[in-house]
C-alpha cells in the first residue's frame, strides 16, 4: 500500500463505494466527498420489509446449473439453521440486519426464504437491456411479500453496468400484462450483472485485480467462478440495502440521491485489517486456496461484505 499515491487509495476507495446504489440512480464519489466528516445511519421513517419474504431469482440469458445453484444455495443460506452449518455462517452474517429493525420506531422481524426461479434463456427482451426493462423482467416474479432478483449473464449488457455499477436495488409498482399500473403496490426487485468477461476488475474484485489502485494478487473464488462469487458479494450487499431501505426511506447515511446503506458504507471490507486493495485477513481453505468468511448449505463457502452495525457505527465483518 505504500508505494501508491494517495491519490490512487483515494480513487479505489471511491470506485468501491460507487459500484453500488440502492436504485437505478448511479453512485459517484469525488475526491471531496472523501474528505468530509462522515453521517451517522439515520432512520428516514420510510417502511422496512417485514414477516416471511420470498426471494424469486429470474436468471436472465445463459447460466449453467452448476451457477444456479451458487446463487440459490446463499439465499438458502442466509435463514438456514442447520446445525451442519458451520460458523461464521451466512445465517450469522444476516443477523446483523435484524439490528436495523430493532431500532426501528416499531420494531418488527424479517424472514426470508428461497421463492420461485424462473429462466429466460431465450434472451426475450434482447442482450442489452435499459433500466426500465430490468424492472420489467423483475415484475415477472410474484409481487406479493417477495424481492424480485434479476440476474444478468455475462453476454448481456445493462445500461451503467461497468460505467457506474454493478447492481442495483429499488421498487416499482406492480404490473399487469408486462405493463406498469399506478394503483397497484410496490414491490422491491435487486439486479446483479455477472461482470467475468465485461468488467471483473469492478465487480468480481477481490476476484480480480482491480482497474484502479493496489494490484495485490486476487483471492481464489471459493465456488471457483469468479463471475458467480463475485455476484454473490454483490448480491448479499443490495439483499442487505433492500432489507434495511427497501422503499429509499429507511436507513442510510447522507443524502437520498447518493445514499450508503448497510453493505455499501463498507466497502472492500471482507475480514479484520482490510484497507484499501487488502480485503482483509480471511480464512483460507487448505484445499482449493480460496479466500471465504462464511459458510452456507450444501458445504458451501461464501466471501460476504462487511455490514455497518448501527449499534456501534463500525463496519462489522464475519472474519
Amino acid at each position: 500500500m505504500v508505494s501508491f499515491a494517495a491519490s490512487n487509495v483515494v480513487l479505489f476507495l471511491a470506485f468501491l463505494v460507487s459500484l453500488l446504489h440502492f436504485n437505478t440512480d448511479a453512485r459517484r464519489l469525488s475526491e471531496s466527498d472523501q474528505a468530509e466528516q462522515p453521517l451517522l445511519f439515520q432512520y428516514h421513517n420510510g417502511p422496512l420489509l417485514t414477516g416471511k419474504i420470498s426471494v424469486n431469482l429470474i436468471w436472465y440469458g445463459k447460466f449453467k446449473p452448476s451457477q444456479r445453484a451458487i446463487v440459490s444455495d446463499f439465499v438458502a443460506s442466509v435463514t438456514s439453521s442447520k446445525p451442519t452449518v458451520a460458523e461464521p455462517s451466512v445465517s450469522t452474517w444476516w443477523t446483523a440486519t435484524e439490528k436495523y429493525y430493532q431500532l426501528s420506531k416499531k420494531p418488527s422481524s424479517l424472514a426470508l426464504s428461497l421463492g420461485t426461479q424462473i429462466l429466460d434463456e431465450n434472451y426475450s427482451l434482447g442482450k442489452s437491456l435499459t433500466n426500465q426493462q430490468i424492472i420489467e423482467l423483475a415484475s415477472k416474479g410474484a409481487q406479493k411479500n417477495a424481492i424480485n432478483v434479476v440476474l444478468t449473464s455475462a453476454d448481456v449488457a445493462v445500461e451503467g453496468f461497468c460505467s457506474s455499477r454493478c447492481g442495483t436495488h429499488g421498487s416499482s409498482l406492480g404490473t399487469s400484462n408486462g405493463q406498469i399500473k399506478g394503483k397497484s403496490s410496490k414491490f422491491a426487485y435487486i439486479w446483479v450483472g455477472n461482470s467475468e468477461t465485461q468488467c471483473p476488475g469492478q465487480c468480481a474484485w477481490p476476484f480480480h485485480q482491480p482497474i484502479y489502485g493496489p494490484q495485490n494478487p486476487p483471492l481464489v473464488a471459493p465456488n471457483n467462478d469468479v463471475g458467480l462469487d463475485g455476484m454473490v458479494i454483490n448480491l448479499a450487499s443490495l439483499l442487505a440495502g433492500t432489507a434495511t431501505n427497501p422503499f429509499g426511506n429507511g436507513y442510510y447515511q447522507g443524502p437520498k440521491e447518493a445514499p450508503l446503506e448497510a453493505a455499501s458504507a463498507c466497502p472492500g471490507i471482507y475480514g479484520k485489517g482490510a484497507y484499501p486493495g487488502y480485503a482483509g485477513d480471511l480464512p483460507v481453505d487448505a484445499t482449493t486456496g480460496a479466500s471465504y468468511n462464511a459458510h452456507g448449505v450444501n458445504g458451501r463457502k461464501y466471501l460476504l461484505p462487511a455490514l455497518f452495525d448501527p449499534s456501534t457505527s463500525t463496519c462489522s465483518t464475519l472474519a
